[in-house]
């Protein structure tokens, strides 16, 4: 970027100024709204705060205009892929719902999980998918639906479903071979795959063990209570859908084309028309309901298709619990969460743009002296950059540089910058209610990210687990010395 010769860098104090305007924005939205505020205050809280920064950048520090578009325009190209992806995965869970399939799952997992194994057995459940998969998107808005529709039809409180959910499939993501973001955090500290995984184990380890203890407590001690309205959801189900196992080969090919490694965005879509296909061979009645005919045709097929993958479809089913559980919004579901990305995407690029969130890392630059310090910066740094950039890959891109320096001043392997990354910047995305990981988590659950955060305990345990690891001193590896 091309600067004048009056424009400095902002102080620290200068830059943290835009950040407060969101926080305190960010605050009466939500008491105002509630979990209404995704529909416009906060999108609008982002945007006050993009104008703050960027009136400071241009106005005292001399900054061009075009600086900061052409950064909101380069934080925008990275989150192209992740709106498309949010469409698609409306898409998903409008025609795997009305095809049968996220009913077919539910029926038979009520039949097989018992309550008081359900918490931990979901967790274990989305941590296998993902971590075949490789993604923890994905694995939510497939097999974390079902699971989620599952837990209410036990009982279960949302937040306590959604924490499950979430603490297996991040911790899947987190290990898995084929996942970018383990794959970009070991690419960015120069970190052979295999060795990044590995080492990532020691704190990756307790911390879903911690999760695992958590749910299965939390499972034994409400089982008594609970389990009262599933039977009746059951018989609702059945006489609802045309339920048969045969409706699970789309799951089954979806999690196919995602191990053979093609686009997310191909791998989605394809999942959606075999859904589409579905809908149309195994539930004509459902058409007819949505179309409002007698019998579908091939028109009203395609109208009761088009209509599930993208706007509001409610089917009824006789029960007000399952009704709620089956009503899906398709893409349309996910435009408020859309338009909170890019607001976000711009917020974040004004602030990077401008120099801001460079002088507000310096922080953790400066305090960093003996190892624990430089972990705990690094993994502060990862849950900051999250706040601030609204986005997982820009955090572990900016702790990355940020730190690499300092790693190698310390003489610390890198390995152990790719992991703190990892065990923050990864895993407390979906913690964060403007960040495009919560945002899209929240969608796809119904469950306001407030309302799970308390729950996903993996997610919480990570970065606290990184910082006591590296405080014991257990395995931190100096440069010159042999870590193998």
């Amino acid at each position: 970027m091309s600067t004048n010769s009056i424009q400095k860098q902002p102080s620290t104090l200068v830059a943290l100024i835009p950040l407060a305007v969101l926080v305190i924005f960010l605050t009466l939205t939500i008491n105002l709204f509630g979990g209404d505020a995704i529909a416009g205050g906060s999108q609008l809280s982002l945007l006050t705060a993009s104008a703050v920064c960027t009136a400071i950048a241009i106005g005292v520090y001399r900054y061009r205009w075009q600086q900061l578009e052409d950064a909101i325009v380069q934080n925008m190209r990275s989150a192209t892929p992740a709106l498309i992806i949010l469409l698609l995965i409306g898409a998903i869970a409008g025609t795997w719902m009305a095809s049968g399939i996220i009913p077919t799952l539910i029926y038979y997992g009520l039949k097989i999980l018992h309550p008081s194994i359900f918490l931990p057995a979901s967790c274990v459940i989305c941590a296998v998918i993902s971590l075949l998969t490789g993604s923890s998107w994905t694995t939510i808005a497939t097999i974390g639906v079902a699971l989620m529709g599952i837990g209410r039809a036990l009982g279960f409180e949302d937040g306590w479903i959604a924490g499950a959910i979430i603490s297996g499939a991040y911790f899947g993501d987190k290990i898995s071979l084929m996942s970018d973001t383990t794959v970009l955090a070991s690419s960015t500290a120069d970190v052979p795959l295999f060795k990044h995984i590995k080492y990532m184990m020691i704190t990756t380890t307790p911390s879903i063990i911690i999760a695992l203890v958590v749910f299965t407590i939390v499972g034994l001690s409400s089982s008594p209570t609970i389990a009262t309205d599933a039977n009746e959801i059951s018989q609702a189900l059945d006489s609802t859908f045309n339920l048969s196992p045969w409706l699970l080969l789309v799951p089954v090919a979806t999690a196919i084309l995602i191990s053979k490694r093609l686009p997310a965005i191909i791998t989605l879509f394809a999942s959606a028309a075999m859904a589409a296909v579905a809908m149309v061979v195994a539930q004509p009645d459902i058409i007819a309901n949505i179309a409002q005919v007698g019998e579908p045709s091939f028109m009203t097929s395609l109208m009761a298709v088009i209509q599930v993958a993208t706007t509001d479809t409610a089917v009824e089913t006789g029960n007000t619990l399952l009704n709620d559980l089956v009503a899906t919004s398709g893409m349309g579901g996910m435009m408020n969460t859309v338009w909170l990305i890019i607001c976000a995407m711009c917020f974040g690029g004004v602030m990077y743009g401008s120099g801001m969130l460079t002088a507000i890392s310096q922080i953790f630059v400066r305090i960093a002296r003996r190892t624990v310090s430089v972990v705990g910066s690094t993994v502060c740094s990862g849950i900051f950059f999250n706040l601030t950039t609204g986005d997982q890959y820009i955090s572990i891109i900016l702790t990355g540089n940020l730190f690499r320096k300092l790693y190698d001043d310390s003489h610390l392997e890198r390995r152990l910058m790719s992991r703190s990354m990892e065990d923050s910047a990864t895993v407390t995305s979906v913690l964060i209610p403007w960040n495009s990981c919560g945002m899209a988590q929240s969608t796809v659950l119904g469950v306001a990210t407030l309302t799970y955060l308390p729950y996903c305990i993996f997610n919480l345990a990570s970065p606290v687990m990184s910082v006591i690891i590296s405080a014991i001193g257990y395995k931190i590896y100096k440069r010159e010395e042999n870590a193998e």
